[in-house]
This record gives structure tokens, C-alpha cells and sequence, in this order.
């Protein structure tokens, strides 16, 4: 996605001279709504207007003349329904600024752009090959397939800055976000009065093969596995994600995993969903967490976890996101933008023979710890090889003004990595960047220290950046999942089976709790409705008071059966959860689990009655009730400003 170092077009001033006349929004007394009509292309080569839907939030103390502008991911996704959320995430800038929203053109409620061919209705291609469906898309959009680029929702932006009256903006971007926050201010310094850039793209867009993206996977393992939050699991979790790359370049790892109905199901994970789970994390602290031990456990030829992990997937997808990527926007942008290894006007198949031609041309290290040919698996290589261009080539980024800039970086970030942050800063000279360790895209969604919003509140101030404060990592990696109660220790003062058991048990409802949590990030909140399978068998059922147990499993020969409350996994006061333990590995019995880390019970006939210390969760780790990581309804989910398709 090629940034554009283009003067204004000529434009007559007077033709975006409209007035936005803003009235009370249906949905929320904060903000009044207004629309825009804009030329659908610029040069006048396609005619036509598209109608941009606004939404405005006066400043809360005396009004300026300036306006703070949200610009979402994607590219593809529409802005006027994180509304509240980005009021919250940027208020330090709207003491005296007024909040100004739309939704980008062909997102949301500005003219959504869609084609039948990728729609799955009435007129859609019956053809599997996605390659068929986007050419036939692209046909269906004609030429007005080019008009929507980073180019003219820049010039969206000054004409909705003419209508509204605003002297200056304040671009607050995300991710693709952050791309159109830096073309505008390159093209209208005058009018940039600030840039506030979270998972920074860099001006040029991100490169056809990803290298960024690859050359970040070594310094976010080891951050994420950093003070011995591995030990235990891995002492090489780069090259165990290498070591499985080979595995996977020659066969898909197949297995069983367990659906939302406790039932075995046949699943197999490719090097394509490897690499999917590793940018998921980006997004989902709670499921990076999982990636290191079970990455190990399948080079240990069990496969289970990762399995599971690429199961959950499912789970998380079935929730319908305000957020999401409109596919069609995204194509538009991304094909007629990305620099290509191609020529713009070579057929399909020239176009595949350039780009492996130039992917071998490249070291095998630049891709490390994946391989070469993993190059191609970033989807805009493989759909856009059948986009037949339509706008002219971007032209080069330029200069790029000194306005004030905040950079914030995730230290986990794999789609906008770090590097991406340092790029630009070193062409802004007095941009300031902050890198937030542990976390990973959309900084300001998913930060939980505290450290990015004191820095924002900074950085308006007009007081320096300074580094985070050293934290710990609210998600450290989890232990290797056991294979049979064999493996786990005994509880303290309870020998034998029903020691090991009690600690099966404990560790299954740890899983639990973090199963629960790597869903809650997804959905938003308690994963209610939710349901999956266990790791070695049963399933589990999320409802609003609690969690329902069918003889879910973690440890192999342990089944858990019952309800605990949702209180519990709060970690608040409530009532106790109450669970039957069988299996053939298993001392029979029941387990009560309590408020205060209390846990009682009868197993194999011996009764027992403990408080689970951090000295216990330390002996045992992953056992229930001492969980480190935070309660699913405590935690933001990731701005879906930053969600990619």
C-alpha cells in the first residue's frame, strides 16, 4: 500500500465549500450525525458522488478551532461504530478539540463497498478458486474500482475538514489508519496539527512478502519468553517454531481434537495456520500464551494443544465483530496499492512467475524462523494475482512534515512491528515513540498497564515521552500441557492417586479459566453462548452464571463434571462450584472450589480441605484459583480498529 507524495488535484476550493449540517444521532445522545457528498473519483475519469457518514462529539470544555479525526484498520473497516471506545482512548486530545468521525469510503455507512461475487448471495460465483471470485469481482466494479484509495479518503478528510470549519486536525490512526494519517499530513501540513499513530504502517505500506513481519517473530518469542517465563516449556522457542516449519513444509500435523459437543473430530494445522495463530496472538494476548508449550508439545508428537488452539479459531469467529474488515474495500485498496513484484498491467499468471522469481531472490534467513516460500502466504499475494489494476501506479511518499507525533509500538506486534515505528519516527525528527513490552497491535486497545494512556496525557501536555516503567507480563506463557495424571505431582498432604488427581484436577480448571479467557478477548466480554471441546475430551458450556462441565478433560484419564460459577472466574465473592471427578487415570470423587483460593473435597475416599498458595501455584503450575492471568470481564478487547481479515 503505496503512500502518495501528490500535491492537492486540482480541485476548485469552492466545490468542497458544503457546509455539514450535524443532527442528533439516534444512537447516542453524545454525538450528532451529519453526511458529505464527495466526487467518487477525483480526476474525473468515473462519475459519480459517494455520501460519507459523520458523527461529531463537541469538546467538553471551551471549543477551539481544531478536531481530532480516528482513523481505523483494514483497510476495510468502519470507524462510527467504535465511537465510544476512541472518545475513551483519546480524550487526553479532546480537553478543547471537538471529536470528528466517519467512516471511510466504501466502509460502514459511507457507501459500503460489496461485490456478489464474494458476497455468497443471488449472483454469486459458484467457483472455489479464489483467484476466480476476486477477478470476477474486480470485473463487477468496473473502473470505480480505483477511486478507493488511501488518495482519495485523504482527500475525504480535507473536505470534511472544509465542511465542519475546522482550522487543523489532530489524525489519530491505527494500523492502515495510521498510513492515511500520514499521507494527509504530508499533503496538508497547514492543516496537521498532531499525529497520534498506534501500529504505525509505514507511509510506502506494508511490503508484498511481509519481512517485517517475519524479522519481528525473533524478538517477540524471546520478549514474550523473557526473565525464564518458559523455563519448564522450551529453552529455544524460536527455533522450536523453526523445527516445526520444516515439520509442516513436508506434512500438515494431523490429530484429534474435541468440538463443542466432546466429540472426537479429525483436524489437521498447515505451516498457512501457524502462521495465522502467530499474528492472532497479536491481537489475543490469552491465545500468544499457548503458542510456545504447544508448538513444543507438537514437535514432542502431541499434537493436542495446537490443535485445540487452531480449533478455538473457530469458536472466536463465530462471534460477528463491529469492527471487521469489509473484504471487498480491502481488496480494492490493498491490490491497487501494495507494491507488487509485478507489472501493473502483466496477466495473472505472468504476474505469479514475477512474484516467485522475486521471493527466490531473496535469503532464506530474511524469512526465519519460517522459510522462503512462507513469503506467499500473506493473503494479498494470492488474491490480488488476479486484480486487474485500475488506478495508476502510487507515486513515491515524500517529506514528510515536523508536526508533533506520538509513535506507539506493541513489543509483541507482528503486523506493524516495531521496526515499521522507528522507520518513520526517523523521518518525523522530533516524532517521540513509546514501546509498550508484552503487548501486542492496537496499543491502546490492549495495553493493561496503564503506561500508554499516563503517555498520552503526556504528549498533550507537552511534557517528553518517557519509557514504561518495567511491569511484568500480565499473560506469561502457560506450562506444557501432561499427557496423564503420571506426569503431575501430588498436593501437598494428599499422596498417592488422589494427590495427582487433585492436582489433574486443579490444572484442568487453570485450563479452563484460560480457555474462557482466550474467547473472553474475542468476544468482548464473558464468553457467553461460547462453547468448545476440552484438550483430551468433553466440552464446556459458558452461560451468564456459570460454566458448565461434561466431563471436560485436560489431563488424560481426568473428567471434570459440574458448574462453576462465573463468580469464580471473576475472582470475586459467590457462591462455590461444586464438581464430580472420574476417569480411569482419576481417585473418583468430587471437588468444591471456593472464594479465597479454597478448595475441599473427597477423592479416592480421602477427604481434604487446602488454600491454594502462590507457593502451591509455583509447585504446581497452572493450577486453578492462583491463575496470573487477568479475569475475562477486566480485560479491553483489542480495538477492532486494528483487526485485519
Amino acid at each position: 500500500m503505496l503512500g502518495f507524495a501528490l500535491a492537492l488535484a486540482v480541485w476548485p476550493a469552492h466545490s468542497q465549500a458544503a457546509s455539514l449540517e450535524f443532527a442528533p444521532c439516534a444512537r447516542s445522545t453524545a454525538f450528532s450525525c451529519a453526511s458529505l457528498s464527495v466526487p467518487l473519483d477525483r480526476t474525473g475519469s468515473v462519475a459519480g458522488t459517494i455520501t460519507l457518514s459523520a458523527e461529531r462529539r463537541l469538546a467538553a470544555v471551551t471549543p477551539g478551532r481544531d478536531a481530532v479525526v480516528a482513523l481505523a484498520g483494514g483497510p476495510g473497516q468502519a470507524v462510527l461504530p467504535l465511537a465510544d471506545f476512541i472518545a475513551q482512548a483519546i480524550a487526553p486530545a479532546l480537553g478543547t478539540r471537538d471529536l470528528l468521525l466517519f467512516d471511510q469510503r466504501g466502509t460502514g455507512a459511507s457507501d459500503p463497498l460489496s461485490c456478489r461475487a464474494l458476497a455468497g448471495g443471488a449472483g454469486a460465483s459458484s467457483s472455489k478458486d479464489p483467484g476466480e471470485l476476486v477477478s470476477r469481482c474486480a470485473r463487477e466494479l468496473g473502473p470505480a474500482r480505483g477511486a478507493f484509495t488511501t488518495r482519495e479518503s485523504v482527500a475525504d478528510i480535507e473536505a470534511l475538514r472544509q465542511a465542519a470549519g475546522y482550522e487543523k486536525l489532530v489524525l489519530y490512526g491505527t494500523s492502515y489508519g495510521t498510513k492515511v494519517a500520514l499521507e494527509y499530513a504530508e499533503r496538508y501540513p497547514q492543516h496537521t496539527e498532531a499525529l497520534v499513530l498506534d501500529s504505525t504502517e509505514t507511509p510506502e505500506g506494508p511490503e508484498a512478502f511481509r519481512l517485517s513481519t517475519f524479522k519481528a517473530m525473533t524478538p517477540a518469542l524471546r520478549e514474550l519468553c523473557s526473565h525464564g517465563a518458559c523455563a519448564g516449556v522450551s529453552s529455544n522457542p524460536v527455533g522450536d517454531v523453526a523445527r516445526l516449519v520444516a515439520r509442516l513444509a513436508q506434512a500438515p500435523l494431523k490429530g484429534s481434537v474435541y468440538d463443542a459437543r466432546g466429540r472426537s473430530d479429525k483436524l489437521s494445522v498447515t505451516r498457512d495456520d501457524l502462521y495465522g495463530l502467530l499474528l492472532a496472538g497479536d491481537l489475543d494476548p490469552a491465545l500468544r500464551a499457548e503458542v510456545p508449550a504447544a508448538v513444543h508439545a507438537a514437535l514432542a508428537h502431541d499434537a493436542g494443544p495446537l490443535l485445540r488452539l487452531q480449533a478455538l479459531g473457530g469458536v472466536h469467529a463465530g462471534k460477528e465483530e463491529s469492527g471487521d474488515v469489509a473484504i471487498t474495500l480491502f481488496l480494492a485498496t490493498s491490490c491497487e496499492e501494495t507494491p507488487f513484484p509485478w507489472g501493473r498491467t502483466a496477466t495473472a499468471g505472468t504476474r505469479a512467475v514475477e512474484a516467485e522469481a522475486a521471493l527466490n531472490a531473496l535469503p532464506s534467513a530474511d524469512f526465519y524462523p519460517f522459510d522462503p516460500e512462507a513469503g506467499l502466504l500473506d493473503q494479498t499475494i494470492p488474491l490480488c494475482v488476479s486484480w486487474p489494476d485500475a488506478a495508476p501506479a502510487p507515486a513515491p511518499s515524500g517529506a514528510l512534515p515536523n508536526v508533533p507525533t506520538l509513535i506507539l509500538s506493541g513489543g509483541q506486534d507482528l503486523r506493524t512491528p516495531t521496526a515499521n515505528a522507528t522507520s518513520v519516527a526517523a523521518r518525523i525528527p522530533d516524532a517521540q515513540i513509546l514501546v509498550v513490552p508484552y503487548t501486542g497491535h492496537s496499543v491502546l486497545g490492549s495495553d493493561l498497564t496503564g503506561c500508554t494512556k499516563s503517555t498520552l496525557q503526556a504528549f498533550f501536555a507537552g511534557v517528553p515521552v518517557t519509557p514504561c516503567p518495567a511491569s511484568a507480563n500480565h499473560f506469561p506463557p502457560v506450562p506444557l500441557a501432561p499427557r496423564s495424571a503420571g506426569e503431575v505431582p501430588t498436593a501437598a498432604g494428599l499422596p498417592g492417586l488422589p494427590g495427582r488427581t487433585l492436582t489433574a484436577s486443579l490444572k484442568t480448571v487453570g485450563d479452563l479459566e484460560r480457555t474462557v479467557v482466550v474467547l473472553g478477548i474475542g468476544f468482548g466480554a464473558i464468553p457467553v453462548g461460547a462453547r468448545f471441546g476440552g484438550l483430551r475430551g468433553g466440552d464446556a458450556k459458558v452461560t451468564k452464571t456459570g460454566v458448565v462441565l461434561d466431563r471436560y478433560s485436560y489431563v488424560a484419564g481426568v473428567r471434570l463434571s459440574g458448574v462453576i460459577p462465573i463468580g469464580l472466574l471473576l475472582k470475586a465473592k459467590g457462591p462455590s462450584g461444586d464438581l464430580i471427578v472420574s476417569g480411569a487415570g482419576a481417585a473418583s470423587g468430587h471437588v468444591r472450589l471456593s472464594t479465597g483460593h479454597r478448595v475441599s473435597g473427597v477423592l479416592g475416599g480421602r477427604g481434604f480441605a487446602a488454600r491454594i498458595t502462590a507457593r502451591t501455584a509455583r509447585s504446581a503450575p497452572g493450577a486453578a484459583l492462583a491463575a496470573e492471568w487477568p479475569a475475562p470481564a477486566t480485560l479491553p478487547p483489542p480495538s477492532a480498529l486494528a483487526r485485519l481479515p
